[in-house]
């Protein structure tokens, strides 16, 4: 199927690109890498009256350190998160990711900022952001504001942007934690039938500040409560992470689809909690 007809605007800055946003309101879209909006454009879920263009906007492709934070442009590939030496050695969960996301065609044209307002209830940045608390910094015709990642989705494919607003770029504050991202597909290059992004500290054998984020198996990616209390000032040790995924499993909402049953992908989160949590901790002696 062909798209409906649509105007295209390709801003040459971020200003020009608000003020678009803000003549068109809700018949505006803004088109990045366009790996999640093309195809919803060709199956006509999707029926923008005007396209505007970001990805010749210059500045928004970065991977910055200013300690203690990092910060990624919105138009940011996936492929050059993946390839970031900063990310991969301050705030390695990032390229966890970002190595499978899709396949490497997408991860190529793919942004960052993209993906984050998709806002996919299987989609792999959200998850993340939750788990190291991250802020997206939004620009609209009201200047500048600041969203914290538990903010930042409202629901299935709902984020919380208002028309004439952009995503610019994300923040993490990277102290001293360890962190991992786990995900089960059912074949390379496939959405999440679990994903999991874990963040935490190692204090004298101690557990400290656990984050514990999920994907996939809920409305939209969510931080496990119930696994972070389990795991918060415990002593490390196998059997703590067995009681942190039981109590993700427990927790989470996941539905019956061709991904595969309830208590197969409960199952699933146990395991992937599991090894994440290894894998975090594991990291600590790289």
């Amino acid at each position: 199927m062909y798209p409906a007809r649509f105007d295209y605007e390709a801003p040459a800055s971020v200003p020009e690109a608000i003020e678009i946003l803000s003549a068109r309101g809700d018949g505006a879209k803004v088109l990045a890498g366009g790996q999640s909006l093309v195809p919803l454009l060709k199956l006509r879920f999707a029926a923008p009256e005007v396209l505007v263009d970001i990805g010749r906007i210059p500045g928004l492709a970065f991977v910055r350190r200013d300690d203690p934070v990092l910060s990624v442009g919105a138009t940011t590939t996936h492929a050059q998160v993946e390839a970031s030496k900063t990310l991969s050695e301050r705030c390695p969960v990032f390229t966890d990711a970002a190595a499978v996301i899709a396949d490497p065609l997408i991860r190529n044209l793919g942004t960052i900022g993209g993906s984050i307002v998709h806002a996919d209830p299987a989609g792999d940045w959200s998850a993340v952001l939750l788990a190291v608390d991250a802020e997206a910094r939004v620009t609209g015709s009201r200047g500048e504001r600041t969203i914290r990642a538990e903010e930042l989705v409202l629901g299935p494919f709902t984020p919380a942007l208002e028309p004439d607003e952009l995503l610019t770029e994300i923040h993490v504050s990277a102290p001293k934690v360890t962190t991992a991202y786990e995900k089960l597909m059912r074949r390379t290059g496939d959405f999440a039938t679990v994903g999991v992004a874990v963040s935490l500290r190692v204090v004298d054998g101690r557990l400290e500040e656990p984050r514990v984020a999920l994907t996939a198996v809920g409305p939209q990616p969510f931080r496990s409560l119930n696994a972070e209390q389990t795991l918060a000032g415990a002593e490390l040790n196998e059997d703590l992470f067995s009681q942190a995924a039981d109590a993700a499993a427990t927790e989470c909402e996941p539905a019956e689809d061709a991904r595969g049953s309830i208590p197969y992908k409960r199952e699933m989160v146990r395991v992937h909690v599991r090894r994440a949590l290894r894998r975090a901790v594991g990291r600590r002696e790289e």
